[in-house]
């Protein structure tokens, strides 16, 4: 699966006023698409004008919201920047952000000293709190980036925070999760409302029966294609594979591909699915390493058809703009020393590029064997009850533990006694998503976009 491409649209805005001599907006609006558009390139983001709206390429009437709307939708926009050039037009402003609906980034470069007579250059800082009130009256959210220099780090760390914003936003509000055989009998804790999910969010889940899985995977065995011996190699390449017998592993790599053509053919962005027999029983294998390596190629699939934790998956993957493999874990037990640590583990559904600098992957009766990297780590957990959803987040390290089978990771976080009773009081259970780096500041700015509550950790 291709990791998701953004398109921003940039609508550079001034004030129709003689107060502001033009030359110096002209000036700052080309220099901050300049700016953003070299930040936008390293980033996979597409940046959309808004030249054709006028000579100056700016936004000043409202009755021209509608002309730049009707634009950035034949565009596909993701995500809108309004950079305030002068004071800024804040009811076209507004206006355009209700119209196009996407996660909308407000800022504008600081202003330059005033002259010691004259009129001040530009006020941009002061336009910015007229936009800002006008939106909330408009009821459309958006993200604030400090009034800064265009050179400011603070910038550049903005606006690529935005991106992976807009980046979650768009992976939530299009997912169609495919739903593998029934929950285990036993887990009550993965039930979830498809109807609530359909009807507030959008999102689709795609029923996969037992029999139509099956029959996939025994074509594919009989077939042969070009993409299960692809995939075949990769899993003999990243595992070590000497427990394995080799017919073992044409399963799995048989049920990878079929899972993969069933994702393309009814348009799936996710998995959730039942693992204990849907594939032990008539091919004799766990799906836990192919689930592995499905996450690893940006098709996260949840084990014990647990629809949350891959909506949870796929947000904290979106929140690295694909970037980061993530591992849906249980929270076991606790550090035996460490109050503050948690065993994060699984028996072997987690991506290989996750493992520890220096081991080796192994699979064993087609589960992968490996310790997690040490570094920093964000996890989450969505979660509902009585129709109230919230986003779980919090950020932690990976650190030293005793060993054990499986993977995993120990999880240190700052109180995790406070955290342990966050998490029990709900609506959370026991799998939670894992990812390196910290994205919990994306998770938060994202779900004010959606209609969760961000929960944080302590």
């Amino acid at each position: 699966m291709e990791k998701q491409k953004l398109v921003l649209g940039l609508a550079p805005t001034r004030r129709d006023t003689r107060d502001f001599p033009l030359h110096f907006a002209h000036k700052r609006k080309a220099a901050v698409e300049a700016m953003v558009r070299d930040i936008a390139a390293t980033y996979r983001v597409e940046v959309v004008n808004i030249d054709f709206l006028n000579d100056e390429g700016l936004l000043i009437y409202p009755e021209d919201a509608p002309k730049v709307a009707a634009h950035f939708q034949e565009y596909h926009v993701d995500a809108v920047m309004v950079p305030h050039v002068n004071f800024g037009a804040e009811e076209a402003v507004a206006i355009l952000g209700k119209l196009v609906g996407k996660p909308l980034l407000l800022w504008g470069p600081r202003d330059e000293a005033p002259p010691p007579s004259g009129p001040r250059q530009t006020d941009t800082q002061c336009g910015l709190f007229a936009t800002g009130m006008v939106l909330n009256r408009y009821r459309v959210p958006f993200t604030y980036l400090e009034n800064c220099w265009l050179d400011d780090k603070k910038f550049s760390d903005g606006l690529i925070r935005f991106f992976r914003t807009a980046s979650v936003v768009k992976a939530f509000r299009g997912l169609r999760i495919g739903q593998i055989s029934v929950r285990p009998r036993t887990f009550l804790t993965v039930k979830v409302n498809e109807n609530q999910l359909l009807e507030r969010f959008g999102i689709e889940i795609v029923t996969i029966d037992y029999t139509e899985m099956a029959a996939e995977i025994q074509r594919m065995l009989r077939e042969k294609p070009t993409s299960m011996r692809e995939i075949q190699a990769a899993l003999l390449q990243n595992y070590d594979t000497a427990q394995m017998e080799p017919e073992a592993v044409e399963k799995l790599a048989a049920m990878e591909a079929a899972i993969l053509g069933l994702a393309e053919k009814y348009g799936l962005t996710c998995l959730a699915s039942e693992c204990w027999r849907t594939f032990s029983v008539p091919f004799g294998i766990m799906p836990c390493a192919g689930f592995a390596d499905l996450t690893e190629r940006g098709l996260p699939v949840a084990c014990e058809c647990d629809i949350h934790g891959a909506i949870s998956s796929c947000l904290l993957a979106a929140a690295s703009q694909w970037e980061q493999a993530t591992f849906l874990a249980d929270m076991t037990i606790r550090h035996p020393t460490n109050d503050n640590a948690e065993l994060l583990w699984h028996c072997g559904p987690c991506p290989v590029s996750m493992s520890k600098q220096g081991s080796v992957p192994r699979m064993e009766q087609c589960l992968g064997q490996f310790p997690l990297e040490r570094g920093d780590v964000t996890v989450c957990r969505f979660g509902e009850t009585e129709g109230e959803y919230k986003l779980f987040i919090g950020e932690g390290r990976s650190v030293e533990g005793p060993e054990t089978n499986g993977n995993y990771l120990w999880l240190e976080t700052c109180d995790w006694p406070q955290w342990e009773e966050k998490l029990v009081k709900g609506p959370y259970i026991h799998h939670i998503s894992v990812a390196f780096g910290t994205w919990g500041s994306v998770l938060r700015e994202a779900c004010g976009y959606l209609g969760i509550a961000a929960d944080m950790a302590p």
